[in-house]
């Protein structure tokens, strides 16, 4: 089986949200996934996919803070600003984390951690909604 859909993620404050469920209820098909794999391709350079904690929101607000730290807005020498201060470090924080995670599917659910959920990294403040291409293959259980 091979399955592609576009997921378009609702618009969110700058920082770090747990987005699995999110993704998970606008792909039904996974549970029909005996075995597999789910490739999600972020299709923005100023937002950011990535695995961690999903029950303490004290680990996604550090997340934050450690990226603004890395990476601070308004350091001089740079040129690409065209849309604000926030810019070109969002940029930086995409090219860092990535756009892309590839899941394994296990008995209809994502084969991830007890503790392990999909982060999206909204590096600008007013990012808008982020789609997500979303590409599952496998078999049918």
């Amino acid at each position: 089986m091979w399955q592609q859909t576009t997921i378009t993620l609702k618009p969110r404050a700058r920082g770090f949200h747990l987005v699995t469920d999110e993704l998970l209820a606008a792909l039904p098909q996974v549970r029909s996934c005996r075995i597999g794999l789910l490739h999600l391709w972020l299709q923005h350079t100023s937002a950011s996919l990535t695995v961690n904690e999903n029950a303490d929101p004290a680990v996604r607000r550090d997340f934050e803070r450690f990226f603004n730290r890395l990476v601070p807005e308004g350091q001089p020498g740079f040129e690409h600003n065209d849309e604000g201060d926030d810019d070109l470090p969002a940029h930086f924080k995409a090219s860092l984390l990535g756009c892309q995670l590839t899941v394994p599917v296990n008995a209809g659910r994502l084969a991830v951690g007890t503790w392990q959920g999909i982060y999206l990294g909204e590096h600008r403040d007013h990012g808008g909604a982020r789609r997500v291409l979303a590409t599952l293959s496998g078999e049918l259980g």
